[in-house]
């Protein structure tokens, strides 16, 4: 868990040495760097820049982390501890950068063509693998414990 925060942590202060606001540069085809700051919650939403709300987001995202760890410890499944070992670390990751600055940093800019998707972080990227993954395990448990 703390080497992905770490990772993220260190993605973001790596972005903001060597990006400068706004400026757009081409990784690959469908991701390019982009930096910007997001005061809301991922990809952008609630960007309002209120302090009040960002000290508020903090709070209510340590609250589910709080929820998330104690499913965590719960859980004997290996997949689902790296479930929710990606969702907890990403979430950890935004708060902290959150309360050192205020905002969260973003700067991996998903695109196709002339379509744009959203400006995001490695945070941004594990919280929705896990539920991504999440959401695959459940419906697989249902599935396969559904009556036919």
């Amino acid at each position: 868990m703390l080497f992905l925060i770490a990772i993220d942590l260190l993605s973001k202060s790596i972005a903001e040495q060597y990006l400068e606001f706004g400026q757009v540069l081409p990784l690959i085809s469908i991701i390019d760097f982009l930096l910007v700051y997001n005061s809301g919650i991922a990809f952008s939403i609630l960007d309002v820049n209120n302090m009040i709300l960002s000290f508020g987001l903090s709070i209510l995202g340590l609250i589910i982390v709080g929820y998330l760890h104690a499913l965590y410890r719960e859980q004997e499944s290996f997949i689902y501890r790296i479930i929710f070992i990606l969702i907890i670390s990403g979430a950890l990751g935004n708060i902290l950068d959150r309360l050192l600055d205020g905002v969260v940093t973003d700067f991996l800019y998903l695109h196709y063509g002339n379509i744009s998707f959203f400006v995001f972080n490695l945070a941004d990227a594990f919280i929705s693998v896990g539920a991504a993954l999440f959401l695959i395990m459940e419906l697989k448990k249902y599935l396969y414990n559904s009556e036919p």
